[in-house]
């Protein structure tokens, strides 16, 4: 299944990550460019670089300069992850591109794309919250506590691959379609945001 494949490779980019546990390490994606497993590593890459850098901001005493330049990071890494999705994106519209579509086919209220993105960040919080768990340096209660929280995402990557996996398979059979609507980021734009138009004037 391609849900099977897609946790394979968000575990291995976290697993990969976490060998250096460096936001500042560059990725060294194993997979072939021409391959859809290269897209999803560099997905969760930047997720998980990401995942960090909230961490990072959130420390109380970071010095308010840096917390700016950090914040300009993870603006930068928010629209690379918005593209990388638009291109998992497009390797679904090709694939099912000569599907013929019923017509009782509905569209789905998200794409194949954007549920993938959701099933990467739940790699990263599995991750994160089974160290939580078996953290020894915390109180069993705590361990108790996010090992209960473990076994609920668990359950949530199992439904959200299963959902994923219907939602293929309905795009596959012509019983939905594809509609991929390109990102309208506005903030990005000097044309768009008036902050940075009226600073050009």
């Amino acid at each position: 299944m391609f849900t099977e494949l897609c946790t394979k490779v968000f575990n291995q980019a976290i697993t990969d990550f976490h060998l250096h546990n460096d936001v500042h390490r560059g990725i060294e994606n194993p997979y072939n460019k021409a391959d859809i497993e290269h897209l999803l590593y560099l997905k969760n890459w930047i997720d998980t670089v990401q995942w960090h850098l909230e961490d990072i901001i959130r420390d109380p005493n970071i010095d308010p300069v840096a917390a700016l330049k950090l914040k300009r990071w993870i603006d930068k890494s928010n629209q690379e992850r918005t593209d990388v999705v638009e291109y998992i994106d497009s390797y679904f519209l090709e694939k099912f591109k000569d599907v013929n579509v019923l017509p009782s086919a509905t569209i789905n209220t998200e794409s194949p794309a954007w549920a993938i993105d959701r099933l990467s960040i739940l790699a990263l919080k599995i991750y994160h919250m089974r160290e939580e768990a078996t953290r020894q340096d915390a109180s069993e209660e705590h361990r108790a506590v996010c090992q209960s929280k473990l076994d609920i995402l668990l359950t949530q990557q199992v439904d959200l691959s299963t959902a994923i996996e219907s939602l293929l398979q309905d795009i596959e059979g012509g019983r939905k379609y594809m509609k991929v609507y390109k990102q309208m980021k506005m903030y990005n734009d000097p044309s768009l945001n008036p902050v940075l138009y009226a600073n050009k004037k």
